[in-house]
């Protein structure tokens, strides 16, 4: 016969030791407890609300528009064409004005090259093909029917009028700033 090992026989006494401890005793007073628990707490439980009478309504299309028709679709397309003319008249460049020298060229090959203030106001000076230009507040520039806003020492700002993706006049800010260092 072989040697039974030591820690089996081990794990054997404590399976039974543990077997052993869950008695009926235990078990009767936790019975016991749940059946007290139980007794002591009464459920509250309240009435459902009586359902809320339907009353059905009759549908009336004498004089409406059908949905999918052409007449509801003209007058959408009417509307929005109203609303977009609207917005045309608020945003727009001045095409009938008369076009400044500077708004020939891109905004990218102007560089502002230094600023002074004459008669009171602010004037940037403004390099473009090596000629220098004097470009006030309300001045245009670039190609863009860019307008220039506010001059100050180390830039001046300008909006400009573009068209978006779907044709539509939109305003944006662009600035130009002191080019430093050059001669």
């Amino acid at each position: 016969m072989k040697p039974i090992n030591f820690s089996l026989w081990c794990g054997m006494a404590l399976l039974l030791m543990g077997l052993a401890g869950c008695g009926s005793s235990e078990q009767a007073e936790l019975q016991q407890w749940m059946a007290q628990q139980r007794s002591a707490i009464k459920p509250k439980v309240d009435p459902l609300p009586e359902p809320s009478k339907f009353s059905p309504q009759a549908y009336n299309q004498d004089g409406a528009i059908e949905p999918f028709s052409i007449q509801k679709l003209t007058q959408a397309l009417k509307r929005d064409s109203n609303q977009a003319t609207a917005n045309v008249a608020l945003i727009a460049p001045e095409l009938a004005r008369r076009k400044e020298p500077l708004e020939a060229t891109p905004l990218d090959a102007i560089t502002m090259v230094g600023s002074l203030i004459k008669v009171g106001q602010p004037v940037a000076l403004v390099r473009v093909d090596n000629l220098i230009y004097q470009v006030r507040a309300g001045n245009y520039l670039g190609q863009n029917y860019g307008r220039v806003t506010k001059v100050s020492e180390t830039g001046l700002s300008l909006r400009e009028i573009v068209q978006d993706a779907a044709g539509e006049w939109i305003e944006r800010t662009a600035t130009l700033q002191l080019l430093e260092g050059t001669k």
